[in-house]
């Protein structure tokens, strides 16, 4: 019976095929064991980071679980917002990790901000491991209503 072939292994294949596509065209992480991770962050991408507008500021929101607050480093330079830190992940004492896809390491993350916001006008908090950074816009730039005389 050796030798003969079941009628799901070209199926099972044919989804290994897929994975590995996805994994190049995503960039997934890679797996203690050298495999590609499809869920992983992909390099650069950590923290995530959503970025918000409004009319009066521009809102970026930075999911940093476990990060302590006091270690990152934000700055703003010329509309763009740099922030960068160190992960430490403190591994298992008597473990062996079989897959690891928590994000250890130094991070940095640059986000493009439009051009009318105020670089002096900052504001950051820190809350249950999401940093928000509002960035307010410039008073000249904001949308202005104009009334009419009669």
């Amino acid at each position: 019976m050796l030798g003969l072939r079941s009628p799901y292994d070209d199926v099972f294949n044919e989804f290994r095929r897929l994975e590995r596509e996805f994994d190049a065209l995503l960039d997934g992480g890679t797996t203690l064991s050298g495999s590609r991770n499809i869920r992983a962050f992909s390099s650069g991408t950590f923290p995530a980071v959503n970025v918000a507008a409004s009319p009066e500021a521009v809102t970026v929101y930075l999911f940093a679980p476990g990060i302590d607050a006091r270690s990152l480093d934000l700055s703003i330079q010329q509309n763009v917002l740099s922030i960068s830190g160190t992960r430490d992940v403190k591994p298992q004492e008597n473990g062996t990790y079989f897959r690891q896809e928590r994000f250890t390491g130094p991070f940095r993350r640059v986000v493009a901000l439009p051009e009318d916001v105020d670089p002096e006008k900052v504001a950051a908090r820190y809350d249950a491991g999401i940093v928000q950074i509002t960035i307010d816009r410039r008073a000249s730039e904001k949308p202005r209503r104009i009334d009419i005389q009669s």
